[in-house]
């Protein structure tokens, strides 16, 4: 019932607004293809429910956890596949100063503010702007005051197959008025053997961070950038997921923010493989953070065919500026200023091993 209020809210501001054409006031499905690789989108958070890819012997699989219908994620809890903002990640306390003006936001996570907030980017209808065989585009509007955050903003985002087997996924987003922190990420769940083959403890995976920002016990970065040299976060070298996993207790897995060396050039993030498909899957992108996080929390999920998903099911590789960066002077700004705009590209290369 909360969500579906939040459905009816966003169609009557999107209306309002004049950010929605009548072809897009409901969540529909959209699909591109190239060859064997094709993916599905809904406007519903800009959201990619289904990405085909073969493996070594050509066969196809689903590599990305979703639901059966589209209806189902307008009560998604978990951010599958969508675009979640105006910033991702926390923002401790729910509150941030900009040029001496203090913003209070709405928290929904304790008293901290996860991914937007309580009606975030992820839990809206988006304009489709273009959709061609092998791209499509999404745009939304964010008024002024949305969640607490500053000024109106022009967001988009853009899914296109531009060679065989490569994603790429171009985020902007416009200040129009006022100065705002802006923090996009692509939330999807991966299970590059398949989404309905079980948990990725044994795929293998390597990140491109040398350090990591760690947090105190509610997920808020303490504002240290350390090293990952002797800790299990260390994925420098290419190393199983679940050979390290059970020294992060009290911790159910991996969620942690990773400082990609490469800084804010477009670099190899993160490597993934799995043995038994032999699918590769590996992202590049442009932004300074990757938050590497391997689904504890997901439970019981009926997702798609009525698969159960469980912990560990997928993982996240979520390209972003540093979490909670408005309240840390010595993080990499993601405050936007008007007629600025914010630049945020990822592209996912797949390919297969023999072995």
């Amino acid at each position: 019932m909360k969500k579906m209020a939040r459905f009816l809210i966003s169609m009557m501001m999107m209306i309002s607004l004049c950010s929605v054409s009548s072809a897009s006031e409901s969540p529909g499905v959209y699909g591109i293809k190239r060859g064997s690789f094709s993916a599905k989108f809904t406007n519903w958070g800009a959201t990619l429910i289904s990405l085909i890819v073969p493996d070594r012997h050509g066969n196809l699989a689903d590599v990305a956890l979703g639901y059966q219908s589209v209806s189902e994620y307008t009560n998604d809890t978990s951010y599958f596949g969508s675009i979640v903002g105006r910033v991702a990640n926390r923002i401790g306390g729910a509150q941030f100063t900009i040029d001496g003006i203090h913003y209070k936001l709405k928290p929904n996570e304790k008293n901290n503010m996860l991914h937007g907030g309580v009606i975030g980017f992820s839990d809206v209808l988006w304009k489709v702007t273009k959709h061609e065989s092998d791209r499509i585009s999404f745009s939304y509007y964010s008024f002024d005051g949305e969640e607490g955050f500053p000024g109106d903003l022009q967001v988009s985002v853009s899914y296109a197959i531009v060679a065989p087997y490569v994603l790429s996924i171009r985020m902007r987003a416009k200040s129009l008025n006022k100065a705002t922190p802006v923090n996009l990420a692509q939330h999807t769940y991966w299970n590059i053997g398949g989404h309905n083959s079980g948990n990725v403890l044994s795929d293998e995976i390597q990140i491109f961070g040398s350090q990591y920002t760690p947090t105190d016990d509610n997920l808020i970065p303490t504002g240290k950038l350390v090293t990952v040299k002797g800790t299990p976060y260390d994925f420098l070298e290419p190393q199983i997921i679940g050979s390290r996993i059970n020294q992060l207790l009290p911790l159910r897995g991996y969620d942690m923010n990773y400082v990609l060396d490469g800084g804010k050039k477009m670099k190899l993030a993160a490597r993934v493989y799995n043995k038994k498909s032999g699918r590769v899957m590996e992202l590049s992108t442009n932004v300074p953070g990757l938050q590497f996080y391997t689904a504890n929390y997901v439970q019981n999920v009926t997702g798609k065919g009525g698969f159960v998903y469980q912990p560990h099911s997928a993982l996240c590789l979520e390209s972003q500026g540093f979490p909670d960066s408005v309240n840390h002077p010595n993080f990499p700004s993601q405050i936007v200023r008007p007629g600025k705009t914010y630049k945020h590209n990822m592209v996912f290369t797949f390919s297969t091993r023999l072995v």
